[in-house]
């Protein structure tokens, strides 16, 4: 019987992909690729061919299938993908590891020799990979350290299904329009659903696509309050309480890092990352913060005048900082998010980030409807050429909110990466975009907030790295073997073009009269860039010295510390009960655990990146697109075949420096 699992095609067959045909096909997945590698193991030799290329086309088969089980889950969660998630998971991991820790293997990844530096740094990051996977232990050590790795990929399961379900729990119906006063017209058409915008009833949530806009605009202080408080108590209640698997997380990660011979969690995640030490990390945090605390203090203080000064009487609290951070910044800049949003419509975004993308890496963007299968119609397929005209790479795009099946946030993920195989063909990168902007309107117009405009350009900036490689081995092949905290670098670097008058006038068009965005209009959203841009910047860095600092001395109460955290940092942001890392998924549940300063460490080299095309001039169309081609044939390129700071140093022709970052955001340094 055929099973769309077993094997799967070059283009996945979505909608035959049901949990149970993965369910049929995963035994014998995990047998095949049990047996293979056990042959390996005996028959392998010390070549490129008969060791790196045989264990990768070992494992490919299940974990490619894996892969696309972990996306489904993601985008259509349902107790049928859960089920399979549960069931398998721990085969997964006990595979994963009895490859990591083999001998045999090991022997191979140090013996090997490797004919091009490509290929050097992939079996140096194998037998990384083998000693940070318990390779050299032995016995009762290698088991509780098995026992440790199997529970915490169920804990990380736990942890996001919990998020996720707590999310769609909760909701507020309104009935009154006095109780939406405020609300932007595409909001109030989302909240009222099939029902009518102006008289309701609306549902208010806790998804990103409801909850961030409604903080801006509402003047409905008491639900602002109560969404507020349900946002950040997310996943702190029975059944669906995360505080215990919080707390098991970090015990467990501590100890797994002793069993490897770390000081703490903190040092074992470094230990394939670029930057040297937990101690480097912080004083990048402290560096940025100095930089950052003058600016956030006269901030609060003209945003505590300003509310004053129109009619708020009292203490801003947090469900008042947003609403009116909002008033504030439509009063300094003379625009509000529901006028800009006219300006973006979805298809003429992506129109205009083709274009920046042909402009910058000489690459065309095309769609190609139809000639995969999609997992939701709302997604949308698309090719890649080279300048050439030769097709390089593809991906799919999922843009909308879909709360009850689809995990909130934006995410790049691949499918496929770039391999020269040894007939001379090539398998060409497929990624998959993923964002959770509003529904179309009623009129069919998909209008985005400029906060989702930044995103999608964010997005697709790692897709770039991904489609773009020119590496021919798979293993350091795009975004794979980039190490973590680099990885943000091409994705934040894209958002600086979305305040590049150049760019952003070549593609926002009003939705009705396809009149141009006026200059001026935009001359106000580009002013309005660093606007409370100290406040942010002291955001995500408690985020970050939280994050490790919970990884390197866990304490008695996580969510306790991070309060204190909190009110270093952002004070007044945050309420007694708040359990910000019951929902912190980032750490409990995806690949930043003592990594979240990656963002930062990133923005970094992003900022620098983009400072090399503020040095060529962004007016200069020739440095422009000379100065693209070279980021393309650096940081695109390249992959994870050299070290990132190598990579950078080819592109920019120094280290990076946080000057252009505190400039960029009109910080000061210390």
């Amino acid at each position: 019987m055929s099973n769309p699992f077993y094997p799967i095609a070059e283009y996945p067959d979505f909608p035959k992909m049901t949990p149970a045909a993965a369910d049929a096909a995963l035994p014998k997945l995990l047998a095949d690729a049990q047996a293979r590698v056990d042959a390996l193991e005996k028959t392998a030799t010390p070549t490129w061919e008969g060791f790196v290329r045989a264990l990768d086309d070992a494992q490919r088969p299940l974990f490619k299938a894996w892969g696309v089980v972990e996306h489904l889950l993601s985008v259509c969660n349902s107790k049928g993908w859960r089920d399979v998630e549960e069931k398998y998971q721990g085969d997964l991991v006990a595979f994963s590891l009895r490859v990591g820790q083999s001998k045999r293997f090991y022997e191979l990844a140090k013996r090997t020799p490797a004919d091009t530096p490509a290929r050097k740094r992939i079996l140096e990051k194998m037998a990384q990979g083998a000693e940070l996977s318990g390779v050299a232990l032995e016995g009762a050590k290698q088991a509780r350290f098995n026992a440790i790795q199997a529970e915490l990929a169920q804990l990380s399961n736990d942890f996001s299904n919990h998020v996720l379900d707590a999310t769609k729990a909760f909701s507020l119906v309104l009935t009154k329009p006095a109780e939406v006063e405020g609300l932007p017209a595409q909001l109030k058409a989302m909240m009222a659903g099939d029902g009518d915008p102006e008289k309701g009833p609306w549902k208010a949530t806790i998804e990103d696509a409801v909850y961030v806009p409604f903080m801006k605009h509402s003047r409905n202080r008491p639900v602002r309050e109560a969404l507020l408080r349900a946002r950040c108590t997310r996943a702190s209640a029975e059944p669906l309480d995360n505080t215990k698997l919080v707390d098991r997380i970090l015990a467990l990660k501590k100890e797994l890092a002793a069993l490897l011979g770390f000081a703490d969690y903190g040092e074992l995640s470094l230990a394939s990352k670029t930057a040297p030490s937990v101690r480097a990390v912080y004083e990048m945090i402290d560096q940025l913060a100095a930089a950052s605390r003058p600016g956030a203090a006269k901030e609060d203080a003209a945003l505590a005048a300003f509310a004053a000064a129109n009619g708020f009487d009292g203490k801003l609290e947090p469900w008042d900082k947003a609403f009116w951070s909002e008033r504030q910044r439509e009063k300094l800049y003379s625009y509000s998010e529901e006028e800009l949003a006219q300006y973006f419509d979805l298809p003429a975004v992506q129109k205009g980030l083709f274009g920046l993308a042909n402009r910058l890496f000489g690459v065309t963007v095309e769609p190609a409807d139809g000639e995969a299968p999609v997992w939701h119609p709302d997604v949308r397929f698309f090719r890649v050429r080279d300048e050439k005209g030769v097709v390089i790479a593809h991906f799919y795009f999922d843009p909308y909110s879909r709360p009850a099946t689809k995990r909130g946030g934006a995410w790049m993920n691949d499918i496929n990466s770039r391999e020269l195989r040894p007939d001379g063909a090539v398998t060409k990168p497929l990624a998959l975009i993923c964002c959770n902007q509003a529904l179309p309107d009623a009129k069919g117009r998909a209008l985005m907030r400029f906060s989702e405009v930044e995103t999608l350009f964010h997005e697709f900036g790692h897709a770039l790295q991904h489609m773009l490689t020119t590496v021919d081995d798979v293993d350091a092949a795009g975004i794979n073997l980039v190490e973590w905290d680099a990885v943000e670098l091409a994705s934040q670097f894209m958002e600086n073009w979305c305040y590049d008058a150049k760019t952003v006038k070549a593609f926002a068009r009003h939705v009705d009269t396809g009149a141009p965005i006026p200059d001026a209009l935009l001359d106000r959203v580009r002013a309005a860039k660093n606007y409370r841009a100290a406040n942010a910047s002291l955001r995500q860095l408690s985020f970050a010295k939280v994050d490790m600092a919970l990884h390197v001395d866990p304490p008695a109460d996580p969510n306790a510390f991070k309060e204190k955290v909190f009110a270093e940092y952002t004070p007044g942001s945050s309420v007694p009960e708040d359990r910000f890392l019951n929902a912190f998924t980032h750490i409990f549940a995806g690949g930043y655990a003592a990594g979240y300063y990656s963002y930062k460490w990133s923005e970094v080299m992003s900022a620098d990146a983009f400072g090399a095309f503020e040095d060529a001039g962004l007016d200069d169309e020739a440095a422009v697109r000379a100065t693209g081609r070279r980021y393309r044939d650096t940081i695109l390129a390249l992959g994870g075949s050299v070290d990132p700071m190598e990579v950078f140093r080819r592109f920019r022709g120094r280290a990076p420096t946080v000057d252009a970052l505190i400039r960029q955001t009109g910080l000061k340094a210390d």
